[in-house]
């Protein structure tokens, strides 16, 4: 008999080097990954562009955390074919209601343009997914994502897969022996997604991550 899949179930999950994913958008049923190869960006290595540089320095965007998880949630599966099923929206949202899972999000006035949502567990942060609904969102929320992953003490940023996509941005593929090591090593930190404070101002941002990359 298949255990209760609960909030606390994937917690352990995470914590075990695993993570869910469903068929499709209507399927009940969930399935757990542990990929050969595990997808992360180091937090000392993420890659900003001369286009992304000037995109960011332009500051014609807000950025935010956690003001609307669900709407990130809603961003990410908003797509023709996507793992976000009516059950994993609910586990996560159970998640960022026990504070483990957190959103970053890029708004223009009203309007949520972009962001990336994810579970934090000791100094470990899983990036889940990430949307945009204009050029460059997803990688100026994943810019400040990074700024705050660092402020915040963490030591790992899974992104489960790398995608040429991720692999532009300075994300690496490593086994999934390295990989749990790391995870063992996140999982004694104490990091805090909130350490970091308000988001910087764009030109901080820049000088921030030449400063450390």
């Amino acid at each position: 008999m298949e255990p209760e899949l609960t909030p606390d179930l994937l917690l352990r999950a995470y914590a075990a080097g695993v993570f869910p994913m469903a068929e499709s958008r209507d399927d009940p049923e969930i399935f757990w990954v542990d990929p050969r190869h595990r997808g992360i960006i180091p937090l000392d290595g993420f890659h900003i562009s001369r286009s992304l540089r000037r995109a960011i320095l332009r500051g014609n965007y807000t950025i935010r955390t956690d003001s609307d998880f669900a709407g990130v949630l809603r961003g990410c599966a908003d797509r023709d074919e996507t793992w976000i099923s009516d059950t994993i929206f609910g586990l996560y949202l159970a998640l960022h209601e026990a504070g483990f899972a957190h959103s970053l999000e890029v708004w223009d006035g009203a309007d949520l343009i972009g962001g990336v949502y994810g579970v934090a567990l000791g100094g470990a942060f899983f990036g889940e997914s990430m949307f945009s609904r204009r050029a460059n969102a997803s990688k100026i929320a994943l810019a400040y994502l990074v700024d705050r992953l660092r402020a915040g003490g963490f030591t790992l940023f899974d992104t489960q897969f790398l995608t040429p996509h991720l692999a532009r941005l300075g994300g690496i593929e490593i086994s999934r022996k390295r990989y749990r090591e790391l995870l063992g090593g996140a999982l004694q930190v104490a990091a805090d997604f909130d350490r970091a404070g308000p988001p910087p101002a764009p030109h901080s941002l820049m000088q921030r991550m030449t400063h450390t990359s």
